[in-house]
C-alpha cells in the first residue's frame, strides 16, 4: 500500500510539472536565408610569434626550529612555453592563425626549494601545404604532411633561485636570476593548396559554376570578372568511397607570371595539384588561344608546370556559336576536348568519369 501511494504521488507530480517530462515539443526552426554565404578563405598571413617568458627565481632563507639560519631555499623559475606550428589535415584556412601567437609564461620559484612549473607549449594547427617564411622571403619550413611541426619561437629559460648560488665562500647568497624572455620573430605563413585537381582558366570562363556542378561546394557566381578572389575546394565522392578534391582557383590574365592581377598569389596554388583542368570559354572567338596563353603563363611561372597531367574542358557549349568554336578548337588542338555546360549540367557525368580515370592513372604512376 505504501509503495502504491508513492507511485501515485510521483505520477501526479510529473503530470503537474511539464518540465520533468522526458518528451519535449520540437521547436520550429527559422527558415534559412537565401543569400549566398561564402566563408572567408585566408591563404596568406603575417604573424608575430613570441615565446613565453621564463619564471623568476626566488630569494628566500629558511628558518627552522632550533636553526634560525638554515640557509637559502629559493627555488628556480619554470621555463616558458614554446610556440609550435603543426600541420593538421582538418584545417583548411589560415584564418584561425591570427596576427600574434604568444607562449605561456613559466611560474616563478618559491621558498623551501619549491621550483616553478614549466609552462605548456602552445600548439597551433595550420593546413597541409603551409610554407613558413621570413620577411625576406627565406623559406624556413614546409609543412606538407600531417603531423609536421615547426618550432616558431622558443620559450625563455627560468631564472635560478638564491639556493643555486650557495657556495663555501658565500653561505648566504642574495643573488637570484630573472626569467629570460622568449624568442620573438615575425613570420609569413603562405598556404599552397594540396588538391587533386586545379581549375585553370581566364575570368568568366565558368570555373566556379563548374565546381558547383560537380561537387557540393558553393563558390560565388556572378556575371562580372574576378568574382572568385580566393580559392575554393570541392570534393567529388564516388560510390567506391573514393574522394577527389577539386580547387577552383581565381582567374588568370595575360602577364600573371609578372604578378599582373595578383597572378603570383594565384599561381602558387597550382604547384601542388596532381592534375590540372583547363576550362576554356567557347563563347570566346578563339578559344584555342586561351589554352596557349594559360600554358605560357604556367611555364613562365615555373618551368615544367604546364606538363602536369591535365584535361581540357570546353565550357558553355549551350551558347549559339559554341558548336562552331568547338570544331575549330578540336582542329587547332591535338588533345581531346570534352564539351560541357556547367550551367545546364551537360556532360557532367562524363566529366566526373574522365576525372576519375585520369586520377587513377596518375595514382598508379
Amino acid at each position: 500500500m505504501l509503495l502504491n501511494r508513492q507511485l501515485n504521488f510521483l505520477r501526479n507530480v510529473y503530470n503537474k510539472i511539464p518540465s520533468l517530462c522526458y518528451a519535449t515539443v520540437i521547436k520550429k526552426k527559422k527558415k534559412r536565408s537565401d543569400k549566398p554565404f561564402t566563408k572567408r578563405f585566408v591563404d596568406y598571413q603575417r604573424v608575430t610569434v613570441k615565446g613565453g617568458k621564463g619564471g623568476d627565481g626566488c630569494c628566500s632563507f629558511l628558518s627552522l626550529f632550533a636553526n634560525e639560519y638554515a640557509g637559502p631555499d629559493g627555488g628556480d623559475g619554470g621555463n616558458g612555453g614554446h610556440v609550435i606550428l603543426q600541420a593538421d589535415a582538418t584545417s583548411t584556412s589560415l584564418a584561425g592563425l591570427g596576427t600574434l601567437l604568444k607562449g605561456r609564461d613559466g611560474v616563478r620559484g618559491k621558498g623551501k626549494h619549491c621550483h616553478g612549473k614549466c609552462a605548456e607549449h602552445l600548439y597551433v594547427n595550420v593546413p597541409l601545404g603551409t610554407l613558413i617564411k621570413t620577411e625576406e622571403n627565406e623559406l624556413l619550413a614546409d609543412l606538407a604532411n600531417s603531423g609536421d611541426m615547426y618550432l616558431a619561437a622558443r620559450g625563455g629559460a627560468g631564472g635560478k633561485g638564491n639556493a643555486y648560488f650557495l657556495s663555501n665562500e658565500n653561505r648566504a647568497p642574495r643573488t637570484y636570476e630573472l626569467g629570460a624572455a622568449g624568442e620573438e620573430a615575425t613570420l609569413i605563413a603562405e598556404l599552397n593548396l594540396i588538391a587533386n585537381f586545379g581549375l585553370i582558366g581566364f575570368p568568366n570562363a565558368g570555373k566556379s559554376t563548374l565546381l558547383r556542378a560537380i561537387s557540393r561546394a558553393r563558390p560565388k557566381v556572378a556575371v562580372y570578372p574576378f568574382t572568385t578572389l580566393n580559392p575554393h575546394v570541392g570534393v567529388i565522392k564516388y560510390d567506391d568511397h573514393e574522394q577527389i578534391s577539386v580547387a577552383d582557383l581565381p582567374g588568370l590574365i595575360k602577364g600573371a607570371h609578372l604578378n599582373y592581377g595578383l597572378g603570383l598569389s594565384f599561381l602558387r596554388h597550382v604547384e601542388r595539384c596532381l592534375c590540372l583542368i583547363f576550362v576554356l570559354d567557347l563563347s570566346h572567338p578563339q578559344p584555342w588561344k586561351q589554352f596557349d596563353d594559360l600554358s605560357y603563363e604556367l611555364e613562365q611561372y615555373k618551368p615544367g608546370l604546364s606538363e602536369i597531367p591535365h584535361a581540357i574542358i570546353a565550357n558553355k557549349v549551350d551558347l549559339p556559336l559554341a558548336q562552331k568554336n568547338l570544331e575549330l578548337l578540336r582542329k587547332y588542338s591535338n588533345l581531346p576536348v570534352l564539351p560541357v555546360s556547367a550551367k545546364y549540367l551537360t556532360n557532367i557525368d562524363t566529366l566526373t568519369e574522365k576525372l576519375r580515370n585520369l586520377f587513377d592513372d596518375v595514382k598508379k604512376k
